[in-house]
C-alpha cells in the first residue's frame, strides 16, 4: 500500500496547488493522528479554505487508517467480509464556488483491504467524480464527461458507460425521486483489472480531475450574478445536504468506523437554505436545471 499513499498524497497536493493559483488564498493544513491500538488508528491531512475569493469552501483530504472490524457501509455488497480488519487510504475532495454559475464539484479516490481470519487479504479501488451545476452549461457537462471518458479510454470502451451508469443511480436522491447533479462517473469494489492495471486506472480517474473541472472554473467564474442566483444556489445546495447525510456510503464508512468528524463534514456547503414545498417558476432558468440537466443524458456524444 506504500505506492498508493505516495500517489494519493502527491495528488493531494497537486489539486490543492492548482486550486490556491486559482483562488488566491492559502488553504489551510491540518494533520492529525490517531494513536497505536485505538479502535481506530492512522494518520491524515485535512487540507481547506473557506471564504476564499473564488470557493466559499473547499476541501481536499487525505486519510489513512486501520479499524479491526469494517462497518457495515464498507460491506453490504461483501457479507463474507464483516467483521474483518481493514486498511484504506484515499484523498476525497468537495468544492463549493461562491459564484453560482461555477458547479460544486466532487472527487474521491480510494483504496481498502480487507482481512478477514478464514481467508487472504481482499483489496479493491473505488471512486470516481460528478458535477453539481446550479445553472446548466452543456458544453460544460460535455466537457466534465468527456475528460472522464478519455481518461477511463486506456482500459476498455466499457468502463466509461458502466461508470456514468453507476454515478447516475448513485447520486440519486431516492426520497426525492432526483439527481444530485449531472453525473460523471462512479465505481466501487473494483479489482477486475488485477491490482497494478486497477491502480493505474484509479490514477488516470484523479489524474483527469483537474482537466475535467479548471477549464469550466476559469470559464464562470467571473460571470456576473445577483441575490437570486446566490437564493438559488442556497436552496440547491439543500439537496446536497440531503444527500450526503441520508445516502453517501463515504460519509456513513467514515462516521460509522469512528473517522475524524471535522474532515468528514467537510464537504458540507457553508451556507444552505430550505422551503417548505418550493418550485422554481416555470420555463425561468432555474427550472431549466431540472427539465434539461437532472436527467441522465449521453453527455459524452452530445
Amino acid at each position: 500500500m506504500s505506492e498508493v499513499r505516495a500517489y494519493l498524497l502527491g495528488l493531494q497536493q497537486r489539486i490543492v496547488a492548482a486550486a490556491e493559483a486559482e483562488d488566491g488564498k492559502p488553504f489551510l493544513s491540518d494533520a492529525w493522528t490517531r494513536p497505536a491500538a485505538g479502535p481506530l488508528e492512522g494518520d491524515g491531512v485535512s487540507r481547506l479554505v473557506e471564504e476564499g475569493h473564488l470557493f466559499e469552501r473547499a476541501g481536499c483530504n487525505f486519510s489513512h487508517v486501520k479499524g479491526q472490524a469494517l462497518p457495515p457501509s464498507a460491506t453490504q455488497h461483501r457479507p463474507e467480509l464483516a467483521g474483518a480488519p481493514f486498511e484504506a487510504m484515499g484523498v476525497s475532495l468537495m468544492f463549493h464556488p461562491r459564484n453560482p454559475y461555477v458547479p460544486t464539484v466532487h472527487m474521491n479516490v480510494r483504496a481498502l483491504t480487507a482481512r478477514p481470519a478464514a481467508a487472504g487479504a481482499v483489496s479493491w479501488f473505488g471512486g470516481g467524480m460528478d458535477l453539481t451545476p446550479y445553472y446548466g452549461f452543456e458544453d460544460d457537462a460535455a466537457h466534465f464527461h468527456r475528460t472522464c471518458r478519455n481518461a477511463l479510454a486506456p482500459f476498455g470502451d466499457t468502463l466509461y458507460p458502466r461508470f456514468k451508469q453507476w454515478c447516475d443511480e448513485y447520486f440519486f436522491l431516492k426520497h426525492r425521486q432526483e439527481p444530485r447533479g449531472i453525473g460523471g462517473i462512479f465505481f466501487d469494489d473494483f479489482a477486475e483489472l488485477g491490482p497494478e492495471r486497477s491502480f493505474a486506472m484509479l490514477r488516470a480517474v484523479g489524474d483527469a480531475f483537474l482537466e475535467a473541472y479548471l477549464p469550466i472554473v476559469k470559464l464562470r467564474r467571473d460571470m456576473p450574478y445577483g441575490e437570486r442566483e446566490r437564493d438559488f444556489q442556497a436552496w440547491r445546495r439543500g439537496r446536497y445536504v440531503e444527500f450526503n447525510l441520508v445516502w453517501d456510503r463515504g460519509t456513513l464508512f467514515g462516521l460509522q468506523s469512528g473517522g475524524r468528524t471535522e474532515s468528514i463534514l467537510m464537504s458540507m456547503p457553508p451556507l444552505v437554505k430550505w422551503r417548505y414545498d418550493w418550485h422554481p417558476e416555470p420555463g425561468s432558468p432555474e427550472a431549466r436545471l431540472a427539465t434539461d440537466f437532472l436527467r441522465p443524458r449521453d453527455w459524452a456524444t452530445e
